[in-house]
C-alpha cells in the first residue's frame, strides 16, 4: 500500500439487488429506499456519509433505478456529489463493481445499501494505515450471535471468508463499511461474480484483508425480522449513560464502597437533573464498578436494595432511572465489563438499541473516559466544580 494514500472522499454503494426477502415491499420499490420515520432507509447512510467528511458517493444500481436516481438526483439536496453506475439486474456486487471501475478513486469507502453501523471514519483510518493492508472490512464481533457469523478474525486480520457461513468456529460478521484501494479489484474475474467471495479470500491469501472489530450492534434492511429493530434503533431517541459513585451520590474513599442503602447519600441537584432529563425523554441508564461483591464487602442482594432506595426516592420526585448495569467482579478477573472496558456501555446498546456516537456517558474519572472512548461514546466528567445538574442544565439540549 502507498504511505502518501490519502482518507477517502468518495464512498461506494451497493445498492443494485431485488431484495427478495423484503418481498411484497420491494414490489414497487427498491430494498433501500422502504421509508423508516418518514424517509428511505438509503438517506440515513447518505446523510451518515456527508457527516463523516465524504464529498462524493457513487450509487450502484440495478433493480428500479430511476426509483432512486429521480429521489437523490445529483446530491446537493444532501450537500455532497452523487453519481450513479447502472447495470443488470442480474449483475452480482463483483460485476457492478468491475464496470463502474472508471469511475472509482484509488482509494474509496464501499457500504452495502441494507445495513447502518455508528462509524467513526477517523479511527477506521488509522488503523487502516497502521495495518499497512489493501482493504479493511468492519466485522462485528457478533457475541450475542445477532447473525451467523460468516469469517474469522485474529488480531485485527480476517483468516478465513465463508459467505456459505458453514465453516465451524467463525467469530464475526462482515457488514460492509470497507476501506478498498482500487489496485485490489484486479484480483476480480471479468464474470459476474460475488464481490466477496471472489476478492476477500484473495486478500487473505496475500495477508492483506484487515478487520476493524466492534462490539456496536448494526442494523439492517435485510429482512422482514430485522424491520422492526432498525426502526427502534432509528427513532433516536434521548439517551444518557450515568456513572453512580462521584455522579449521582457521594462517592466512598478509595478501596471502600456504598455497602447498603443507609450509606448511600445522594449529592447535591443529582435528583433534580435526573427529573430535568426525563421531561425532555431521555432515557436514563447507570453503569457502575462494584467490586465491593467479588471482595465479599456486599451482596447482589445489597446492591439491588441500593437501587431500590434510589428508584424510591426518585419516585417520590416524579422521576426514575431506566436501567442498572453494574460489574460484580474483582479488578484482576480480567473480565470485559469492568470500566475502563465497555462492555456494559455495549449491553446497553444492544438493549435499548442505542446509538454510542449520539449518546453521552457522564462519569467521574479517567475510566469513565476510557470507556466513553472505546464504546464511541461522547464523554464528560464531573468535578467538585461541575456537577451533573451544571451539566444538563448546560448541556441538556445537546446532549
Amino acid at each position: 500500500m502507498k504511505s502518501n494514500i490519502e482518507i477517502p472522499k468518495q464512498a461506494v454503494i451497493l445498492a443494485g439487488g431485488r431484495g427478495t426477502r423484503l418481498r411484497p415491499l420491494t414490489d414497487t420499490l427498491p430494498k433501500p429506499m422502504i421509508k423508516v420515520h418518514g424517509k428511505p432507509f438509503l438517506e440515513y447512510l447518505i446523510e451518515q456519509l456527508r457527516d463523516q467528511g465524504f464529498e462524493r458517493i457513487l450509487l450502484l444500481l440495478g433493480y428500479l433505478p430511476h426509483v432512486i436516481q429521480d429521489y437523490f438526483g445529483d446530491g446537493r439536496s444532501w450537500g455532497l456529489k452523487i453519481d450513479y453506475s447502472v447495470s443488470d439486474i442480474e449483475d452480482e456486487t463483483g460485476r457492478r463493481i468491475k464496470l463502474a471501475e472508471h469511475k472509482l478513486d484509488p482509494c474509496f469507502f464501499l457500504l452495502y445499501c441494507d445495513n447502518y453501523w455508528p462509524m467513526n471514519m477517523t479511527k477506521m483510518w488509522k488503523q487502516f494505515l497502521d495495518m499497512k493492508t489493501n482493504a479493511q472490512i468492519t466485522v462485528y464481533k457478533n457475541v450475542d450471535k445477532y447473525s451467523k457469523s460468516n469469517l474469522l478474525w485474529e488480531n485485527s486480520m480476517v483468516v478465513h471468508y465463508d459467505k456459505s457461513r458453514s465453516k465451524e468456529n467463525l467469530n464475526g460478521v462482515d457488514i460492509g463499511y470497507a476501506i478498498i484501494n482500487k489496485e485490489t479489484l484486479s484480483l476480480l474475474p471479468d464474470t459476474n461474480i460475488n464481490l466477496e467471495s471472489a476478492l476477500y479470500p484473495a486478500l487473505i491469501e496475500r495477508g492483506l484483508l484487515s478487520a476493524y472489530v466492534t462490539d456496536h450492534r448494526y442494523y439492517s434492511m435485510g429482512s422482514h425480522e430485522r424491520l422492526s429493530l432498525t426502526e427502534s434503533f432509528l427513532k433516536r431517541r434521548p439517551a444518557i449513560i450515568l456513572d453512580r459513585d462521584g455522579v449521582l451520590n457521594k462517592k466512598p474513599p478509595k478501596g471502600e464502597y456504598v455497602r447498603n442503602r443507609g450509606e448511600f447519600i445522594w449529592l447535591p441537584g443529582a435528583q433534580e437533573a435526573i427529573r430535568l432529563l426525563k421531561a425532555e425523554g431521555y432515557t436514563i441508564i447507570i453503569v457502575s464498578n462494584q467490586a465491593g461483591i467479588a471482595r465479599g464487602m456486599m451482596t447482589e442482594s445489597d446492591l439491588q436494595d441500593i437501587h431500590e432506595r434510589m428508584k424510591e426516592e426518585l419516585s417520590e420526585n416524579s422521576t426514575t432511572l431506566d436501567a442498572f448495569y453494574y460489574c460484580p467482579h474483582h479488578w484482576d478477573d480480567g473480565c470485559e465489563c469492568r470500566k475502563p472496558k465497555p462492555g456494559m456501555l455495549f449491553q446497553a446498546q444492544k438493549e435499548f438499541h442505542l446509538d454510542l456516537s449520539r449518546t453521552f456517558f457522564v462519569g467521574d474519572d479517567i475510566r469513565d473516559e476510557q470507556a466513553a472512548n472505546a464504546a464511541g461514546c461522547k464523554s464528560l466528567l464531573v468535578s467538585p466544580d461541575w456537577s451533573l445538574l451544571q451539566i444538563v442544565k448546560a448541556k441538556r439540549h445537546v446532549v
